[in-house]
C-alpha cells in the first residue's frame, strides 16, 4: 500500500480512487468535498453535509462503508476509496436493474448511497440478509419518497440472486420502470450541484442574524477582498425587480439598506468566488449593521397588532377564506349530540433530500441560461427576467429533474441569485444551498389553529359543522393563501352536511415562511374532521367505519362550499368497502385500531383557468421528443408522459426522450395539486392525437394542450365547482397498545386510474410514511426570535426505515368523468388521512382524545 503525507500542513493527501491513484487538497473540509469539488465524482451526493445525517455520501473505503461528509481528508490518505462509479459494471447493473424492476426509487437522490450499504450487507450475508437486518442497517440513511418497501424489495433481489429484468414500459396501466431508473439508482443521472462548466464560480449567500430589524449598513469590502472573491452584490446591485413570488410579489430577492429583514431567511448579500469553501468563507465576512426590532411570532396576536411584521405590507392578515350554507345554529341547536374541539398542527420542515441548486450560464447572444430544480421552471424565468429587467426570451430555464421538493421548490429560491452573479460577471455561476440554509430559506407546512364545533342527530347523521382557522403563514406569501382557502374548502372531509359555517384566516408573522407542501391544508383540516367523527361516533356508539359509511358523500350529493359532487365522489365510498372486513377483523381481535376517509382536489381549481401543454416531435433517428410542462421530482411524471406516448403512438418505450425547458410556451405555473398527472397526461395525449391526425411527420412539432376552464372561486354560484377533480382515500392503522407504537397501515386509494400501478403504490407508501412522521414525531418549531430550534435532518422526527411499519396499499380505480384516462391524481391525498387514523388507534388503544400533532413528540418516535 502506498502511504502519502497527511501531517497537518501537507499541501495535499494522495489515495487510490477506484483503482487510481490520485492527488487532493487537504484544505478540504471532508473527504466527501474532495470527491465532488475536486475530482468531479457525483455518485456520492451532499444531502446534508458535514452533519453526516442523510447517508446520500455514502462510499467505501478499504472494504467498509463510511460516510464521506464525516470523514476527514487526512485521514484518507494511502487508502482505497471505492464509489460507485468504481464498481464492477456486471454488480453495478444487478443493483440498477434490481431497483428499477422493483420501482425501489423515487427522486433518486438517496439511492446511490443505499446501493453501497446495501452492497456492503449483500456481500457479507449473502442470500442469509433479513429485512429486518437491512432496516436496521438503512438506520444511517434518510429516503423522503420512498417509505423504504420498495428499496427493499429490490435489495431482498440482489441477496437472493432472483434475476430483475424490468420490463419495458407499457402503455397506460401497466406498471413498468421509472423513468431513467437506472441511471438514477447509480447517481448517473445528475442533479443541478452535480453540473459542471467551464469557468464556473461559486455564490454563497449572506443570510440575516435577526427575524425582524431594519439594515442600516451593509459592509462589504472586506469580503471583497478575501481571498479567490470575484464580487459582491447587494440588492442595490439588483437591476429590476427586487421583490418576486408565485402570486404576490413580495419577497425581497436580497434586503437592501434602509429595508427591513422579516424572517429567518432574508438574504443582504450574495459573495462569488472560485470555490465554493471560498465563496462560504467570504460570506462570513459581510459586515451588517442592524436596528433590531421584536419579532411578532404568534399568529393570534399579530392579528390584533398595529405593528407590521413585514416590510413593506400594510396588514398581517394575508387572507381570509370563508363560506357558509344553511343555519349553523339551528342546527347544533338541534342535535343530539355537539363536539366542540380546538385542533392544532405544527410547522414541517420538507426535507427533500437534495438542497437547492441553481447553476447560471451566460449564453453566446447575451442572455441566460439556467439550470433549475424549482417546481415551475416557466415561473422561475419569468420571475429571473423580471429581478434583470430583461424581457423573458433572455433567460432560458431548463429543468433538471430534483431530488425531491413536495410543495417546498415552488418559490423562487436561489435561482435569482445565481442568475445575478451570472448575469453582472458574465461567468458561469452555481449556488447551492446547505441544508441549514435550506431550512432557513424555504417555505414550510403551516401550522394551523383550528376550532370546530359539529352536531348530529341519534343516528350519527351530520347536521351542522362551525370551523374556524388561524394558519401562521410566515413572513412572505407565498401560497399561504391558497393554503388555508384548501384548508377551508375541505374543512368538513369528504361527508354531505346541511350547514357550515368556516372561516380560515392566514396571518403574516416573521416565522419561517409557510406555503405548499404535500397536502396543502387538506391534511390539517381533515386531522380535525376526523377528530370530530370518531368524537361524536363515540357519542353515538357506533363505530368509526359506520359513522363514516354513514355520512360519506356520494353523487349528486351537496359536498362542502356546495360542489355537488360528479361519479368520481364514489371512490369515497369504495376505500371505505376495501379496508371493512380488515378493520372488522382487527376489532374483532380486539386491536387497537384507527380509520380514516380524506378527499384531496387534483389540480388548483377555485375558478383558476388552467392550461397545459405537450409536444410531440418525431426526429429522423426514431427519437420520440416529448416535452411537457411540469417537473419530474420523483413523482414519476416524465414515465407518466412516456407512458402515454406509447398508449396512444405504438412507439417504443426506449425511443422516448421527455425534455422540459422553456424553449416552448408549454408550462402554466407550479407543478402542485396532484395535477401533473392528470393534466400532463391530458395535453401529451392530444398532443399524440394531433401526431396521429397528421401521419406523425418527422421533424413536426405537434403542440397540444389540455384546459380545465369549469371551475368557480367559493361563493361565485350556489352551487360552486371547487374543484374539477378529487382523489379519496381510506387508512387503517393498528397500534401497540402497550407501546402505542404502529404495527400496520393499511391504505386504500381511490386514484381513478394508475397509470403505472407499480409506481402509484410506491406513492402511496412514501405519502404513508410522511403521513406517520406528521402524525407522531415531526415538527419544525421557531424560537421567540423567529428562528428554526432545528438545525439537522436527525433533529426532525423523521421514521428512519426500522420505524416504518409494514404498508399495505389497495389501489382503487373509480374513473373521474372528464379526465384523461380517469385519471385523478395520487400525490398528495396519500397522507391526508393518516394522522387523523393514527389518532383512532390511540384512543382505541389508551382512550385518550388527542387534538394536536404531532401526538407522540419528545417520546422518540422512531428519530434516534
Amino acid at each position: 500500500m502506498t502511504t502519502a503525507r497527511a501531517d497537518a500542513t501537507a499541501d495535499v493527501v494522495a489515495f487510490t480512487l477506484n483503482g487510481t491513484d490520485v492527488s487532493v487538497s487537504a484544505a478540504h473540509p471532508h473527504l466527501l468535498s474532495a470527491l465532488r469539488e475536486e475530482l468531479d465524482v457525483t455518485s456520492a451526493k451532499d444531502g446534508c453535509s458535514p452533519s453526516g445525517q442523510c447517508g446520500c455520501c455514502t462510499i467505501m473505503i478499504d472494504g467498509k462503508v463510511q460516510v464521506s461528509c464525516q470523514y476527514p481528508v487526512a485521514k484518507a490518505a494511502g487508502r482505497d476509496v471505492v464509489t460507485l462509479e468504481g464498481i464492477c459494471e456486471e454488480e453495478r447493473e444487478r443493483y440498477a436493474s434490481a431497483f428499477a424492476a422493483h420501482g425501489g426509487l423515487q427522486c433518486g437522490f438517496c439511492i446511490p448511497g443505499i446501493v453501497l450499504r446495501a452492497k456492503a450487507q449483500v456481500d457479507k450475508k449473502g442470500a442469509s440478509l433479513s429485512r429486518e437486518d437491512m432496516s436496521r442497517h438503512l438506520g444511517a440513511h434518510l429516503c423522503r419518497c420512498t417509505g423504504y418497501v420498495k428499496i427493499l424489495d429490490a435489495i431482498e433481489a440482489v441477496a437472493t440472486g432472483t434475476a430483475c429484468d424490468p420490463p419495458p414500459s407499457g402503455g397506460v396501466g401497466s406498471s413498468g420502470p421509472k423513468y431513467e431508473a437506472e441511471q438514477l439508482a447509480l447517481g448517473d443521472r445528475g442533479y443541478v450541484d452535480d453540473l459542471r462548466v467551464p469557468g464556473m464560480l461559486h455564490a454563497a449567500l449572506r443570510f440575516t442574524d435577526h427575524a425582524r430589524a431594519g439594515v442600516v449598513r451593509i459592509g462589504t469590502s472586506t469580503a471583497a477582498a478575501a481571498p479567490g472573491v470575484l464580487g459582491v452584490f447587494t440588492a442595490a446591485d439588483v437591476p429590476g425587480n427586487l421583490r418576486v413570488g408565485i402570486i404576490q410579489s413580495d419577497w425581497p430577492v436580497m434586503i437592501p439598506v434602509g429595508g427591513r429583514v422579516s424572517y429567518a431567511g432574508d438574504v443582504l448579500a450574495v459573495v462569488v468566488a472560485a470555490t465554493r469553501r471560498e465563496a462560504r468563507a467570504a460570506a462570513e465576512l459581510v459586515e451588517v449593521d442592524y436596528e433590531v426590532l421584536e419579532p411578532l411570532t404568534d399568529p393570534v396576536a399579530a392579528m390584533g397588532s398595529a405593528e407590521i411584521a413585514v416590510w413593506g405590507t400594510g396588514s398581517n392578515v394575508l387572507s381570509v377564506s370563508s363560506y357558509g350554507r344553511g343555519d349553523v345554529d339551528a342546527g347544533l341547536a338541534s342535535s343530539a349530540h355537539v363536539v366542540h374541539e380546538v385542533f392544532e398542527t405544527q410547522r414541517v420542515e420538507h426535507a427533500f433530500l437534495e438542497p437547492e441548486s441553481t447553476l447560471a450560464v451566460p449564453r453566446d447572444d447575451g442572455g441566460l441560461h439556467v439550470y433549475s430544480g424549482g417546481q415551475g421552471v416557466w415561473d422561475d424565468r419569468n420571475q429571473i427576467a423580471a429581478c434583470l429587467g430583461v424581457a423573458n426570451d433572455r433567460v432560458s430555464v431548463e429543468l433538471v429533474s430534483n431530488g425531491g421538493a413536495f410543495g417546498g421548490k415552488e418559490d423562487l429560491s436561489n435561482q435569482a441569485h445565481a442568475a445575478l452573479a451570472a448575469w453582472l460577471l458574465h461567468r458561469p455561476v452555481k449556488c447551492t444551498l446547505s441544508r441549514e440554509e435550506s431550512f432557513r430559506m424555504h417555505p414550510k407546512r403551516h401550522p394551523i389553529r383550528m376550532e370546530y364545533w359539529a352536531g348530529c342527530d341519534t343516528a350519527g347523521g351530520l347536521l351542522a359543522l362551525r370551523a374556524r382557522m388561524v394558519g401562521d403563514s410566515g413572513a412572505y406569501a407565498s401560497v399561504g393563501m391558497k393554503v388555508l382557502e384548501r384548508a377551508a374548502g375541505h374543512a368538513s372531509g369528504p361527508y354531505r352536511i346541511a350547514a357550515l359555517d368556516v372561516e380560515a384566516v392566514a396571518v403574516r408573522t416573521n416565522n419561517p415562511v409557510c406555503g405548499a407542501f404535500r397536502g396543502f391544508g387538506a391534511n390539517q383540516a381533515q386531522f380535525a374532521m376526523e377528530g370530530v367523527i370518531d368524537r361524536l361516533a363515540e357519542l353515538v356508539g357506533i363505530s368509526g367505519l359506520e359513522m363514516r359509511r354513514r355520512n360519506v358523500v356520494r353523487p349528486g350529493e351537496e359536498w362542502g362550499p356546495g360542489q355537488i359532487m360528479d361519479d368520481g365522489s364514489l371512490g369515497a365510498q369504495r376505500c371505505l368497502d376495501a379496508l371493512a372486513d380488515r378493520y372488522e377483523a382487527a376489532r374483532a381481535e380486539g386491536k387497537a385500531v384507527g380509520i380514516a376517509l380524506g378527499l384531496k382536489n387534483s389540480g388548483l381549481g377555485n375558478g383558476f383557468k388552467e392550461v397545459t401543454r405537450a409536444l410531440v416531435r418525431f426526429e429522423p433517428d426514431g427519437t420520440v421528443e416529448v416535452r411537457h410542462g411540469w417537473t419530474e421530482m420523483g413523482q414519476g411524471v416524465h414515465t407518466v408522459a412516456r407512458q402515454v406516448a406509447v398508449e396512444e403512438l405504438g412507439v417504443n418505450p426506449a425511443s422516448v426522450v421527455v425534455r422540459v425547458d422553456t424553449a416552448y410556451e408549454l408550462g402554466e405555473g407550479q407543478t402542485t395539486g396532484s395535477r401533473g398527472t392528470l393534466m400532463g397526461a391530458g395535453a401529451v395525449r392530444n398532443a399524440c392525437l394531433a401526431a396521429k391526425a397528421d401521419g406523425c411527420r418527422p421533424g413536426v412539432d405537434y403542440i397540444a394542450d389540455y384546459r380545465v376552464d369549469w371551475t368557480h372561486h367559493l361563493g361565485e354560484v350556489e352551487h360552486p365547482i371547487i374543484h374539477s377533480a378529487f382523489g379519496y382515500a381510506a387508512q387503517m392503522v393498528v397500534v401497540d397498545p402497550e407501546t402505542l407504537t404502529v404495527e400496520r397501515v393499511v391504505a386504500a386509494h381511490d386514484v381513478g386510474r394508475a397509470v403505472n400501478p407499480m409506481l402509484c403504490a410506491g406513492q402511496v407508501e412514501g405519502s404513508v410514511h410522511m403521513g406517520l412522521g406528521y402524525a407522531l414525531s415531526e415538527e419544525f418549531p421557531a424560537d421567540e426570535r423567529g428562528f428554526p430550534t432545528k438545525s439537522t435532518l436527525r433533529s426532525l422526527g423523521i421514521l428512519r426505515a426500522k420505524d416504518v411499519p409494514p404498508i399495505e396499499v389497495v389501489l382503487v380505480e373509480v374513473p373521474q368523468p372528464r379526465a384523461p384516462y380517469g385519471i385523478k391524481g395520487v400525490g398528495e391525498i396519500g397522507l391526508v388521512p393518516t394522522a387523523g387514523a393514527v389518532a383512532a388507534a390511540l384512543h382505541a388503544a389508551d382512550g385518550v382524545w388527542r387534538s394536536k400533532l404531532p401526538m407522540l413528540a419528545g417520546r422518540g418516535a422512531g428519530t434516534d
